[in-house]
């Protein structure tokens, strides 16, 4: 039980740092904060709204797995260097992917609810 609990902690710090030093993740908070309630109301379905709440916390998740990468990459090697830049653009491509899969989810969720 005590290691969950401090698994907890570094999760909880690691949500905290990022929101208050990374622009990104503070969209996608605030986004996750509006997009709870939307859901809810826009989703025809609990696996609808399930859905797209599981959606927009992926898209989160990307971006801290982004940002972490870009941190690491600056730590290791803080110039410029077109491996580490190949490495950066392929963990952006990842946090693209996912908002693209968030974006699908929840237009579909509104053409369902539309028609």
């Amino acid at each position: 039980m005590r290691a969950l609990y401090l698994a907890f902690l570094n999760s909880w710090r690691g949500l905290v740092h990022g929101g208050r030093t990374e622009r990104a993740i503070r969209l996608e908070l605030a986004l996750l904060v509006l997009g709870v309630p939307l859901a809810l109301l826009l989703g025809a379905s609990l696996w609808v709204r399930v859905a797209l709440i599981a959606s927009l916390l992926g898209v989160l998740a990307a971006e801290f797995l982004n940002t972490a990468i870009e941190k690491l990459c600056d730590h290791l090697h803080p110039g410029h260097h077109p491996g580490i830049g190949i490495v950066k653009d392929l963990a952006s491509a990842g946090a693209f992917a996912a908002q693209g899969i968030a974006a699908l989810a929840w237009l579909a969720a509104l053409i369902e609810r539309l028609v």
